[in-house]
């Protein structure tokens, strides 16, 4: 949750839960989406499965609130809560007409009264973002407004993210005289009412994109990246007011200091690769060619390789960058073929060997959004990413994170309809099984033994009794520790 490393949500905050539910929009023609729709199917959800807690959880539902205080004193209440806490929204995003931020609309909101009527974004970042790490998740099914979408689309989830753990999906204003149904919402609530326990949180936003039939459209996917790794910040040529929604996003609530929550960090400082949706002559080298201290120069991502991604290193290796290795030679007759992702995979890697984790993280999350947008969420481009993606959560040091990340893979390749005998399909669950072995938390560990379990009936491997050595830790998990 926010900072939400294994997914669950309860990994570093025990207890009973706590979520606030809330859709909103503005009444008449003004509204976009039909937001109360979502909250029936998630209201049919147990609040121990919505929160990952198997203690059980309050759930708070708020449903067209007319004025933001009343929000903000909802979100107040849910920040102060001492366990898990999801906040899940639904809704349409407008930008106030003075200062161009985003705000969630209210019941009484209009296009010139944004800034009085509608919930500013950064309150909602300034109180959540004070949360202690790994307790809080925000889920959010939104529509953006004509003000809204083209900074948006333009700045990408940076925008929004700001401070916060966040799953879902943002899209473009539905046809005039039509409201976009919360169909995220709905496949989230389906997948949560028919698991016996919460799968990860990046395997469910998974899941439920996909089953809503999102990712190759317009819409943006948030796929939960914490602080600390940044999506991409919006191209400095993008205009002013993408520029001032992605900086301001983590300002203050209305009565506290918050801090410095969710700045916006530029290029040079995080050295993040920002897709800007276009794409480079086949060959290029890609937007990493110059690397350092720095940072990486952005530039628009190069096309993906033909063919399936690449065979990864079991777990326990160090990572070589792809263009430290030794190319194999081609047939007779042909002419060497340049990979124009080479110089990107090396300079991610290098980030992370040097211990730029952020950075890295940063890099590879901006160019998993850019095959989510051109190729789907289980293209084999996406499926690539997230390999990339959970090989830099075991050189971070974060067992848990990459564990959850190569059971999203396997997942994403048996559902494709690859045999559990493939190899690529085996590597990630042994990859995911051998980080497991080092996940010391014992509450994200067990969050994470339901899913290896099922995986590893399903891909047994080439060694036997790996499913019987899960099942064995699973039990010892479960047992209440032993104090001294």
């Amino acid at each position: 949750m926010g900072n939400d490393r294994s997914g669950t949500g309860a990994e570093t905050v025990s207890g009973p839960g706590y979520a606030l539910l809330l859709a909103a929009g503005p009444v008449g023609k003004q509204r976009l989406m039909d937001a109360a729709a979502a909250l029936p199917q998630l209201a049919a959800v147990s609040p121990a499965a919505l929160l990952g807690t198997p203690g059980g959880a309050s759930v708070v539902q708020l449903v067209d609130p007319a004025d933001p205080q009343t929000v903000l004193t909802h979100l107040r209440t849910a920040a102060a809560h001492p366990g898990p806490v999801l906040v899940h929204l639904a809704g349409q995003l407008t930008l106030d007409a003075k200062q161009r931020l985003p705000h969630l609309a209210l019941a009484r909101t209009t296009p010139r009264t944004a800034r009085y009527t509608a919930l500013p974004w950064h309150w909602l970042a300034a109180e959540l973002g004070r949360r202690p790490p790994g307790s809080t998740v925000v889920v959010a099914d939104l529509v953006a407004d004509e003000t809204a979408w083209p900074p948006l689309s333009t700045a990408g989830p940076s925008a929004l993210a700001a401070g916060l753990t966040l799953y879902g999906t943002v899209a473009p204003a539905p046809p005039k005289r039509q409201l976009a149904t919360p169909d995220y919402s709905r496949a989230f609530a389906g997948l949560l009412r028919a698991a016996a326990e919460r799968p990860p949180l990046a395997l469910l936003h998974q899941r439920a994109a996909l089953e809503a039939g999102l990712g190759p459209g317009p819409e943006l996917l948030l796929d939960g990246t914490g602080p600390g790794e940044a999506y991409p910040a919006p191209d400095a040529a993008s205009g002013v007011d993408a520029a001032a929604w992605a900086g301001q996003a983590g300002q203050a609530g209305p009565t506290r200091a918050a801090g410095p929550i969710g700045q916006s960090i530029s290029a040079g400082q995080t050295g993040e690769i920002r897709p800007t949706g276009r794409t480079g002559a086949a060959g290029q080298a890609g937007p990493s060619e110059a690397t350092g201290s720095a940072g990486l120069a952005a530039a628009s991502p190069p096309p993906m390789p033909p063919g399936p991604p690449e065979s990864f290193r079991p777990a326990d290796q160090p990572p070589a960058p792809p263009a430290l290795r030794a190319p194999a030679p081609p047939p007779p007759g042909w002419a060497p073929v340049t990979d124009p992702l080479a110089s990107t995979h090396a300079a991610i890697f290098e980030a992370a060997n040097a211990g730029r984790h952020s950075e890295a993280a940063s890099m590879a999350a901006a160019w998993e959004q850019e095959a989510f947008r051109t190729a789907g969420p289980r293209s084999d481009e996406a499926i690539h990413w997230l390999e990339v993606r959970a090989d830099l959560s075991r050189i971070a040091g974060d067992p848990a994170r990459a564990c959850e990340l190569w059971l999203a893979v396997a997942d994403a390749r048996l559902g494709n309809g690859e045999p559990a005998e493939h190899p690529e399909v085996e590597g990630a669950v042994d990859r995911a099984h051998h980080q497991w072995q080092f996940v010391a938390d014992r509450v994200r560990a067990g969050a994470l033994a339901p899913l290896l379990i099922e995986l590893r009936g399903r891909v047994p491997g080439r060694r036997p009794g790996a499913l019987e050595a899960v099942r064995r830790r699973a039990e010892l998990l479960r047992a209440p520790a032993r104090t001294r």
